[in-house]
C-alpha cells in the first residue's frame, strides 16, 4: 500500500509538469511507472503460484500445513524481489536528483511566460489585442476580453502549488547533545532518508510581497542502519541494541511515516511590474528561507538482516514490528536555498522510540518544484 502511494504521488505530479523536452519531471515519472510494472508484475506472479498451491490441496495432493507453508515461502520470496528491483529503480532517482542539483537537467519552473510577452499581442491601455492575418475581428474582440480576466486571475493569485522532494541522511541525537553524534550506534552517510509530498503556498499579505504561509502533505522513507554488527532487539517495553551472532551486511532499520508540514518562509524573488503598473508576485526564482515544523504518524516500521549463517549460506531477514517507536512525531524543521534547491534540517521533538531520550535528527537536499 504504501508503495502504491508513492507510485501515485509521483505519477500524477509528473504528468502536470511534464514538458516535451527531457525534464526531471518527466524522468521521474518513468521511474515511477517502472515501480508500478515491478509491483504489478510480482504481484501477479505470486497469485499465480498461490491459485496452484490451492488447487494442489483440493486435489489431496499436499496438507494444509504443507500448503500454508507453501504460501509463505513464495509470499516471502516475491516480496525479496519487489524490494530488490525497487531498489535499484530508488538508486536510479538518486542519480537523477544528483543530476537535476548539479544542472544538468532542465525543470519545467523554467517555463517561458507567455502571456504578457507574447510578439502578436500588444496594449493600449487596460485592452490587450492579438494581431492575426485572417482579419477576425469578432475573434480579437473575444480574445481581448478573456486575456484580460486572465492576466488580472495572474497577478490577484496569492497561492501556488510545489511538488517537493527531499533526500539525506539520518541519525539520531541523545538527550538533545548534537556531541552524541560522535558516539551514534547508526552509520551517517548510509542512513538516507527520501521525502516525496505536495504543498501550497500562500502569501500572507494582500498586496505582492515576500513573507507566505506553506504548508502540505508528505510521506517519508526513514533508513537507521547500525554500525558494529548490532541490530534491534524488542525486549517488552524497551528497544535495545545488540550484537547480532553471526556477521551481518546490512542492518537497516526503516520507518516510514505520512507528516503534514507548515512553514513561514520569506522568499526575496523580485515580483514581476506590468506596463499598467500592477504586479504580481514571482516565487521561487531567489533565495528563500523558511521555518516551521511538522506532525504526522507511522505507517509501519521494518528491520532488513543480511548475513550468512553458520552453513555459509546468504541469508535476507525482514522482521516487520513496531519496536516500540512512537506512532505519533513532530518535530522542527528548517531549509535555507536558492531557486527551487534548498538545504534542509529536520529535528523530531518527541523521541523516536518509547522509554529513551533518541531523536531522530535528518539533514538532506530539497527541492520545491512549481
Amino acid at each position: 500500500m504504501k508503495r502504491i502511494l508513492l507510485i501515485l504521488v509521483l505519477f500524477i505530479t509528473t504528468i502536470a509538469f511534464s514538458q516535451e523536452e527531457k525534464t526531471f519531471e518527466r524522468e521521474v515519472s518513468k521511474i515511477s511507472k517502472r515501480i508500478e510494472k515491478i509491483t504489478k508484475s510480482q504481484k501477479d506472479s505470486l497469485k499465480t503460484k498461490v491459485v496452484a498451491i490451492d488447487k494442489r490441496l483440493e486435489k489431496g495432493e499436499i496438507t494444509k500445513s504443507t500448503a500454508d507453508t507453501l504460501k509463505k515461502e513464495v509470499a516471502a520470496y516475491h516480496a525479496r524481489r519487489i524490494e530488490k528491483l525497487v531498489s535499484e529503480q530508488e538508486k536510479m532517482l538518486q542519480l537523477l536528483v544528483q543530476d537535476k542539483t548539479n544542472g544538468k537537467i532542465a525543470s519545467s519552473e523554467d517555463e517561458i511566460e507567455t502571456e504578457d510577452d507574447d510578439e502578436s499581442t500588444f496594449t493600449i491601455g487596460n485592452k490587450t489585442f492579438r494581431f492575426t492575418l485572417n482579419g477576425d475581428k469578432e475573434k480579437d474582440r473575444n480574445y481581448s476580453s478573456s486575456s484580460n480576466r486572465r492576466n488580472n486571475n495572474r497577478r490577484s493569485r496569492r497561492t501556488t502549488s510545489q511538488f517537493v522532494f527531499a533526500m539525506g541522511v539520518n541519525n539520531v541525537l541523545e538527550y538533545g547533545q548534537i556531541e552524541s553524534l560522535n558516539d551514534s550506534d547508526y552509520k551517517l552517510w548510509q542512513s538516507h532518508f527520501y521525502e516525496v509530498g505536495w504543498t501550497w503556498k500562500s502569501r500572507m499579505n494582500k498586496n505582492p510581497g515576500i513573507f507566505y504561509f506553506k504548508y502540505g502533505v508528505s510521506f517519508l522513507w526513514n533508513n537507521l542502519r547500525l554500525d558494529n554488527n548490532q541490530y534491534h532487539v524488542k525486549n517488552g517495553d524497551i528497544t535495545e541494541i545488540q550484537t547480532f551472532p553471526n556477521s551481518l551486511d546490512e542492518s537497516r532499520l526503516r520507518h516510514v511515516q505520512m507528516t503534514f508540514p507548515v512553514h513561514f518562509e520569506w522568499d526575496l524573488s523580485k515580483n514581476k511590474t506590468y506596463n499598467d503598473g500592477g504586479v504580481r508576485d514571482r516565487t521561487n526564482r531567489s533565495v528563500r528561507f523558511g521555518v516551521g515544523g511538522f506532525v504526522g504518524f507511522k505507517l509501519g516500521t521494518r528491520q532488513y538482516l543480511e548475513f550468512k549463517d553458520n552453513n555459509g549460506v546468504n541469508v535476507k531477514e525482514v522482521q516487520k514490528d513496531n519496536y516500540n517507536m512512537n506512532t505519533i512525531n513532530y518535530g522542527l524543521s528548517t531549509y535555507l536555498g536558492y531557486r527551487s534547491t534548498s538545504l534542509y534540517v529536520k529535528y523530531d521533538l518527541n523521541p523516536l522510540f518509547k522509554n529513551t531520550d533518541t531523536r531522530n535528527i535528518s539533514m538532506g537536499i530539497r527541492l520545491d518544484l512549481d
